[in-house]
């Protein structure tokens, strides 16, 4: 990841005045939204430094490999992070968190058919040394989400798109 400053001139606007913007560079990552067969959602939860806190979190990775597929990038994150792999995958959607500071753009799947496996090579160390894993229903899921308790934008943007995409069961709905 790198900081730029760029001089900009507003598309259509060349010959109004330039103004600066900084950008964060960013590979882009992969998310993954991991079900079971009883519709319960594999989560994570580690500490995060910007944020000042431990955040409930969904397996993930960043596409720092080039040419490397974000699907593959989510199955790696899955299998270091979680020690699963699965057998269904399925693109929710690709966005830009924070399009007005960085080009990161996130790549959002849902995975199901998990089986448990090894890490493989992969020795969690830093935030990781202290992940915490957990499994919790997908409508107690939606539900934090819904009522502020999980704040993370990305197991939001996550947890309502399974369900719009009507990939779980919806449950009680929150009044």
């Amino acid at each position: 990841m790198a900081l730029r400053s760029d001089r900009v001139h507003r598309p259509g606007h060349e010959q109004a005045g330039a103004f600066h913007r900084i950008v964060l560079e960013h590979p882009g990552a992969s998310v993954v939204l991991a079900l079971d067969e009883e519709d319960r959602v594999f989560c994570i939860t580690q500490y995060r430094h910007a944020a000042q806190q431990r955040l409930v979190e969904l397996p993930a990775g960043l596409c720092d490999v080039p040419g490397e597929d974000p699907v593959e990038v989510a199955r790696r994150e899955l299998r270091e992070e979680g020690e699963l792999a699965a057998d269904e995958w399925t693109h929710l959607l690709s966005t830009y968190p924070s399009p007005g500071i960085s080009n990161e753009q996130v790549h959002i799947y849902v995975a199901r058919g998990l089986r448990h496996v090894g890490r493989g090579d992969f020795i969690p160390e830093h935030e990781e040394a202290e992940m915490e894993t957990f499994w919790v229903p997908f409508v107690d899921l939606r539900s934090a989400v819904l009522a502020g308790r999980v704040a993370h934008a990305l197991v939001a943007l996550a947890v309502l798109a399974c369900e719009a995409r009507g990939l779980v069961p919806n449950g009680d709905r929150i009044k």
